[in-house]
């Protein structure tokens, strides 16, 4: 994950990027989940498709009808993917109860369910963007059952 402000922000507070990211989440989660829903790139592709993302279950069912143009480009592809993952994991935290975004010490946030299972959900967004699998839809169908 590279967002610049964020990084900064971490790096003032903690040497650890897993500990600072983690801290920057207990002191703001409300502004953590926003920062982490922004996805731009993700909604850039869904606006070009017609698409609006409203953060919703279905939003989802959409995302994964879209054409892989951005497969063209090998630079590209892991940066979408990883805002995929960002977009699934916000509509989990908005749509599945107890579901929550922590962060593994490494720095990698993920989405812990009410049940204590996690989710690496940018892990699942790169490979959706690189090979279309698993669909997102799938991932958050998997998520809401617990």
């Amino acid at each position: 994950m590279n967002i610049p402000f964020l990084a900064n922000w971490i790096n003032r507070h903690e040497t650890d990027r897993g500990a600072g990211l983690a801290a920057a989440l207990a002191d703001d989660p409300e502004g953590i989940n926003e920062l982490f829903a922004e996805c731009e790139m993700l909604r850039a592709q869904a606006r070009s498709a017609g698409l609006e993302l409203d953060e919703s279950p279905r939003s989802l069912e959409e995302i994964d009808q879209l054409m892989p143009r951005w497969r063209r480009d090998p630079e590209i592809t892991p940066w979408l993917g990883n805002d995929a993952g960002f977009y699934l994991g916000t509509v989990i935290i908005r749509s599945v109860p107890g579901a929550a975004w922590q962060v593994w010490p490494n720095g990698q946030p993920m989405i812990r369910l009410a049940s204590g299972r996690e989710l690496n959900v940018v892990e699942s967004g790169v490979s959706w963007a690189m090979t279309g699998s698993p669909e997102l839809s799938q991932a958050y169908a998997e998520a809401s059952e617990g």
